[in-house]
């Protein structure tokens, strides 16, 4: 391992630590315990997303004490600092979801503004929950570092009447209770043993879907997203990552070396042969736009459609993130997906070596139960759809994983909602028909603002026996968690003037995930006419404060709802500074 002096004459810290007059910066860290070695070393930040929020981020304290111990024993100083994170188990459902879209952009920030208020030269970034996988992410592209993430593992699945369950069996139980089908004593036995451990949801939901992103795109040591939090070789991958972060250091690889368009698609790949979270469809053009790289939503389903699904993980499959892992994780994925010519192996990784190097060290195959080969698919297209038509010109995604063909087209009148809470309360109230597409509107990045997730509604759904009986679409989100044919990122919003701030009460509506289109049966003369009549978007109450400058500022989902111009517009490196 690295043990030679770093030559810091180029590096940012040099700011901070070198010459005379940084004799009051030194004097700083003299404060905290440095020694004049450790100050005269490569700064390398080492950020978390730890808070006590939720199980998904309380193990990342622990975890970055192990990525310092491999700093240290490359010859770098680690600087441990934190950031927020909002977790959607607990935000879902009420007015703290408008907070979780925008917490990504936060993270983003917060993480830039400290690794440059300090001058920090590298990043091993620690993420556990749905938004702070891609915040951490973006950020490192963002900055152009030597950068390695670390995902800070799943939650172990609980068990109930011999059965794994997950969060997602709470939330569908809450619709079974409301539907009569589950007693109080039922749910309380089973919200008090499905989340038995720390660590993000199990199933593949958006945090386990950035997970596998952030090995597939690069970022992050191979198979090091698959141990459960608990799992004491965390700790082992930890450590493994702060030593990596020097090497890339040592080399000078940065992040935008890392993400490129193809790891981008290498990316997409995974997210699609493992029936992946709809977020992603979000989260990879915003980790793009950091890189000044177009892949924008129609990208990321060109992707989707032509790559076969063959992971049978939750909710459409059986099985968890742990099980996953212990038949081979993302590597063997990967590994399956080269078989079919769907791999850029000459993308660079954490390791300094390529994707195809690391997939040549892959022993294990396939296993036939959680991951299929990939010549005997699933199902021969991935699990996320990208759809476009009339109803949503700039795009919209659904998720498909697990649905059989003739559940996949559906045509039925519109009942409207202006917002996620009006469309619950019908759901509770049986306020809705069978063959009905609900249509929940004004909940995009800005009319929202901050595109909540209707986790909720279409939990209650599934619940009451309804989710192959109604379709859902918004220009909000839906959760990694949802079951049922759920469209959702349809753009333009409804505060933006798109075509689903138009629809009316009984409009007929075409879903067609087969095709990829979304359509309602209107002609251009009709939607100009009731456009024409639109009194424009909807007031919210959030006039001031986070959300309001959130909302001012983000743009269009299909882009990724980002909130600055991106690397298109830089006008330096912060490294090269």
């Amino acid at each position: 391992m690295l043990k030679k002096p770093f030559d810091k004459s180029a590096l940012p810290s040099r700011h901070v630590t070198e010459g005379p007059s940084r004799a009051p910066h030194r004097s700083y860290y003299y404060a905290m315990g440095l020694s004049e070695d450790e100050i005269a070393q490569p700064f390398i930040g080492v950020a978390t997303c730890w808070n006590e929020a939720a199980p998904c981020n309380i193990a990342l304290n622990r975890q970055a004490q192990a990525v310092k111990l491999g700093v240290k024993a490359a010859s770098g100083t680690p600087r441990e600092f934190t950031t927020i994170t909002v977790t959607d188990g607990i935000a879902m459902g009420h007015e703290g979801m408008r907070s979780s879209l925008a917490s990504r952009e936060a993270i983003a920030d917060t993480v830039e503004l400290t690794m440059r208020g300090h001058c920090y030269d590298a990043i091993v970034g620690l993420a556990g929950c749905d938004k702070s996988l891609p915040g951490m992410m973006m950020a490192m592209v963002r900055l152009n570092v030597p950068s390695v993430f670390i995902y800070g593992g799943s939650i172990l699945p609980g068990r109930l009447n011999g059965k794994d369950v997950t969060v997602q069996d709470v939330f569908e139980a809450v619709g079974q209770h409301q539907a009569g089908n589950y007693s109080d004593e039922e749910l309380a036995i089973l919200e008090r043993v499905a989340c038995p451990s720390a660590g993000a949801c199990g199933g593949q939901f958006t945090a386990n879907t950035m997970a596998c992103v952030s090995e597939a795109i690069g970022l992050a040591l191979p198979n090091s997203s698959g141990a459960p939090a608990p799992y004491e070789n965390r700790d082992q991958y930890g450590k493994a990552s702060g030593e990596a972060v020097m090497l890339l250091l040592e080399k000078n690889i940065r992040a935008r070396d890392v993400v490129t368009r193809k790891s981008l698609e290498n990316a997409a790949r995974v997210v699609a042969c493992t029936g992946g979270s709809t977020n992603a469809g979000l989260h990879l053009p915003a980790i793009a736009h950091e890189a000044g790289i177009d892949f924008d939503l129609g990208d990321v389903c060109d992707i989707f459609r032509d790559t076969p699904y063959f992971v049978d993980l939750k909710p459409g499959g059986q099985y968890v993130a742990k099980d996953l892992y212990e038949v081979g994780g993302v590597p063997v994925v990967m590994k399956e997906l080269r078989k079919a010519g769907l791999v850029h192996e000459d993308c660079v990784t954490a390791t300094g070596a390529t994707m195809g190097e690391e997939l040549d060290k892959v022993a294990l195959e396939a296993d036939g139960r959680v991951i299929y080969p990939v010549a005997t698919p699933i199902t021969p297209t991935g699990g996320v759809v990208g759809l476009t038509g009339n109803l949503a010109p700039e795009g919209a995604i659904v998720k498909v994983a697990g649905m059989a063909a003739e559940d996949q087209v559906f045509t039925g009148p519109a009942r409207v909602f202006e917002c996620e809470e009006d469309a619950f309360e019908a759901v509770k109230a049986r306020g809705y028909a069978e063959g009905e597409i609900l249509v929940i509107r004004n909940e995009g990045p800005a009319g929202g603002p901050g595109m909540r997730e209707m986790l909720a509604t279409t939990a209650a759904l599934s619940g009451q026996g309804m989710g192959k009986k109604v379709a859902l679409i918004t220009d909000g989100r839906f959760s990694g968690a949802t079951r049922g044919f759920c469209v959702g990122h349809v753009g333009p919003e409804a505060a933006h003037g798109g075509p689903i701030a138009l629809l009316e009460d009984g409009d007929m509506i075409t879903i067609d995930a087969i095709k990829g289109e979304i359509s309602v049966a209107l002609s251009d003369d009709d939607l100009a006419s009731r456009r024409a009549k639109w009194s424009g978007a909807r007031e919210t109450i959030y006039a001031s404060g986070a959300l309001w400058k959130y909302a001012q500022l983000v743009g269009g989902a299909n882009k990724g709802a980002v909130t600055h111009p991106g690397a298109k517009d830089e006008r330096h490196i912060y490294m090269d500074l």
